[in-house]
């Protein structure tokens, strides 16, 4: 989708963050949520702190369409190779490409700018529509990591799928 486009995560985002992170359809297969206002303000808060920590290894961004944010799209560092990726997008732009154009574009800035050989994600292997992102991405399948987060009142599994350098083709 070329109406979209990332930028860094500011506190002033917070309010449009917490329209999507108050609802329990965005945390159902998360760690966090539904979030209080107060939640929210301290996740935006921190994460938008990470782009002034040296050595930076996290770059939280803001997912805009046609300028409105409507999600957020993450790039950590992990070791001197590797990088790992996540997003959330508001539920009602769910279905329209708007995960894959970010999860592209987090994928362009790990192997382009931060010089990375190895980018993985994980997720909850219900969330089948997260899956059908990361390989529509070009990531593989490489197996299901057991009881990895605690949900809820539970454990979770975590999926993994990543892609190599040499795997990875600009869009």
């Amino acid at each position: 989708m070329d109406d979209v486009r990332l930028r860094p995560l500011v506190f002033e985002d917070w309010p449009l963050v917490h329209g999507w992170a108050k609802l329990p359809e965005m945390s159902r297969y998360q760690t966090w949520g539904p979030n209080t206002e107060a939640q929210t303000q301290s996740f935006v808060r921190e994460s938008s702190a990470l782009w002034h920590s040296r050595p930076q290894t996290s770059y939280p961004h803001a997912i805009l369409l046609d300028d409105e944010v409507v999600g957020i799209a993450d790039l950590h560092l992990r070791g001197p190779w590797a990088g790992e990726i996540g997003y959330g997008i508001h539920p009602d732009r769910w279905g329209r490409g708007i995960a894959t154009a970010a999860a592209r574009e987090l994928l362009r800035m790990a192997f382009t700018e931060r010089g990375r050989h190895r980018v993985y994600a994980t997720c909850d292997p219900r969330n089948m529509a997260s899956a059908r992102v990361l390989v529509k991405i070009g990531m593989t399948y490489e197996g299901r990591m057991r009881e990895t987060m605690r949900v809820g009142d539970g454990w979770r599994d975590s999926d993994q799928y990543a892609i190599l350098e040499q795997e990875w083709r600009p869009v």
